[in-house]
């Protein structure tokens, strides 16, 4: 036998061995590991999110009753402002032109009214003697009402001019920061239709507010008083606190999704909210502190056959929530009542005492037969360093 062939053969036998390794080795023995967790005391909290605007608290437009030429504005954006300081004004040349022509009416007015008074008087006297005819009474008390109507409507329109030049000074309706200047001096503002703003003023920074959209499904848990967690995008890594203070019961109606407002005042000493920031909000609307608890996955976890070994025994009980324990090859189902629970954590009212080790999940095992429907166990295949490896085994997970 040259050597060619002999090194033929032993690569044969190699092939044939690693086949056999594959296709005729031993079954891999059924291999469970469970995750089990202790029924501790914890907080629980449920929760409501939603997004809503910063806005101050108190904020006013100011604007103007009167058509003119702004001709100075004293402000600017961010200027801080007291109620009754002077901010802007308009040119009172028409105004004060329509004001003396008012005093003129009025004083041409006041004129006619006293001569028609003391001839109304007059024609009175001699008609109670019978000295003038009922025709001239009554013209002359015609003439009488007619100039005091003129005489009133007169002295009303002098009030109209002096309270529109009045208009032509602004001032400050309250204490507060300037947030928008929507005028520069020199411009035509035209109060005709509407009263055009000029100004936004926010009352006070320090004191914010989140008006935040909260969905249909979830506004029948918000209630007044309930603490709120949110941040911002200005400042991802800080969380701030704030409280709600109203639920409107407008609602709002945007692609078929209806939504409410609720309100939530948040404090700002340091003035980091803005107004317009964009807050992502968690509403606290149930929250129990010191409550025994556990996962809640604990209590959807059952020992079924294709997870435990043939030699584990299951004693079960017959109740509507129950959580299991092991001890050696025992699974054990435990009654219990609940409480409060968010998904993730639930509380325990009664059943098990605080530190019972309940069983939660199956995390590992290997898999003695094709078709069981254990997706949450991960099969574990015995190698051999000098085999090939099987393709499949390569592939990422």
């Amino acid at each position: 036998m040259n050597k060619k062939r002999l090194i033929w053969i032993i690569a044969a036998i190699v092939t044939i061995g690693a086949l056999a390794w594959v296709f005729l080795g031993p079954t891999p023995k059924h291999k469970v590991t469970f995750e089990s967790v202790k029924a501790e005391k914890g907080n629980i909290s449920k929760l409501v999110t939603a997004t809503g605007t910063i806005e101050a608290v108190t904020q006013v437009e100011v604007g103007t009753q009167v058509s003119g030429i702004v001709n100075k504005i004293y402000v600017d954006y961010n200027s801080q402002v007291k109620k009754g300081e002077v901010i802007a004004e308009l040119d009172k040349t028409n105004l004060l032109n329509e004001l003396a022509s008012q005093k003129g009416t009025l004083a041409n007015a006041k004129t006619e009214y006293e001569y028609q008074l003391k001839n109304y008087n007059r024609v009175k006297t001699l008609h109670e003697k019978k000295l003038v005819s009922d025709t001239d009474y009554e013209t002359a008390l015609y003439n009488y009402e007619k100039a005091k109507n003129s005489y009133d409507i007169s002295r009303n329109s002098l009030a109209k001019a002096k309270t529109n030049l009045g208009y032509a000074t602004i001032y400050s309706p309250i204490d507060g920061i300037v947030l928008s200047k929507a005028v520069e001096e020199g411009q035509t503002v035209a109060a005709s239709f509407s009263t055009p703003t000029l100004f936004t003023i926010a009352k006070d920074l320090t004191n914010m507010q989140v008006v935040a959209n909260v969905d249909e499904a979830d506004i029948g848990n918000i209630t007044e008083g309930q603490r709120v967690m949110f941040t911002v995008d200005a400042y991802p890594t800080e969380t701030f606190q704030g409280k709600v203070t109203q639920v409107r019961q407008e609602a709002t109606t945007t692609s078929n999704v209806v939504t409410y407002e609720v309100v939530i005042s948040a404090q700002n000493p340091d003035l980091k909210l803005k107004p317009g920031l964009t807050a992502n909000v968690t509403i606290y609307t149930l929250e129990k502190d010191s409550v025994l608890c556990i996962p809640a996955k604990a209590l959807r976890f059952t020992p079924s056959k294709p997870l435990i070994g043939n030699d584990d025994k299951v004693i079960d009980c017959q109740a509507k929530h129950k959580v299991w324990t092991r001890e050696g090859n025992t699974f054990t189902a435990h009654a219990v009542q609940i409480g409060l629970s968010n998904g993730i954590l639930t509380e325990i009212t009664s059943g098990i005492p605080e530190g019972t080790l309940v069983v939660t999940d199956v995390v590992a095992g290997k898999m003695p037969w094709k078709g069981s429907n254990t997706s949450n166990i991960k099969p574990e295949e015995e190698k051999s360093p000098f085999m090939p490896t099987r393709p499949r085994s390569n592939k990422k997970k």
